[in-house]
């Protein structure tokens, strides 16, 4: 059975076609969904999707440029390779850009999203040990995408997905490592109360805390 878009994006549609395809097959990439090295067939993902080849094309096209794809003439398209060396380059640019990001969003946030930042720390203080790691690491996304959302600066926030989402698929090879996820997403709890209080000086201070221990929890079992 076809899965169609609408099963998978609920709430987005608004969004085009291309649109929609990039982002489901992002989050396949990041997630490691579908695996480093993987060849993608364009022609079956329209069809699991249930739209046509053009929109996926163009997606991919987009996921090339993130780095997350790679394609070769009269080869195909695959998915990206996950570089362990790259880690220390990406967690440079997050030490700088993610604090800045949080500071913004504590100062910036509108209502609405501080409520639902609010409300997205309450569900993660709930979580423990026993929730699949892979989901907990799909609630790390989401803290992170909200508060890029939330910093009210559309370049900071595309240059930061970028990063996060190579971060995350670094995080996802050593994943079932690692000795807690939860304790790594229960971090957020502090991050997100701060932003939501608009104290931006704590929110950009757990912000850096957080890329430095990720980065750490990372090398631990290297």
């Amino acid at each position: 059975m076809s899965v169609t878009l609408e099963n998978h994006l609920a709430g987005d549609g608004d969004l085009s076609l291309s649109e929609q395809a990039y982002r489901h097959l992002r989050d396949r990439l990041i997630m490691l969904d579908i695996r480093p090295g993987e060849a993608i067939n364009d022609g079956k993902l329209a069809a699991e999707l249930g739209i046509g080849r053009t929109p996926v094309r163009e997606a991919l096209k987009r996921l090339e440029s993130d780095h997350l794809v790679v394609s070769y003439p009269r080869r195909g398209t695959f998915a990206t390779i996950v570089d362990i060396t790259e880690l220390a380059d990406v967690s440079e640019l997050r030490e700088s850009l993610e604090p800045l990001a949080a500071r913004r969003a504590a100062k910036l946030a509108t209502p609405a999203l501080r409520q639902e930042i609010r409300e997205t720390a309450a569900a993660i203080s709930k979580m423990g040990d026993g929730y699949d790691p892979y989901e907990l690491m799909r609630y790390d996304i989401k803290v992170h995408r909200l508060i890029y959302r939330a910093a009210a600066n559309a370049h900071l926030e595309d240059v930061l997905i970028r990063y996060d989402n190579l971060a995350t698929r670094i995080w996802c090879m050593v994943l079932e490592k690692v000795p807690s996820v939860a304790s790594h997403i229960a971090e957020h709890v502090e991050l997100l109360e701060a932003v939501a209080d608009g104290d931006a000086e704590r929110a950009g201070k757990l912000a850096l805390e957080h890329v430095t221990s990720f980065e750490q929890a990372i090398r631990n079992v290297l």
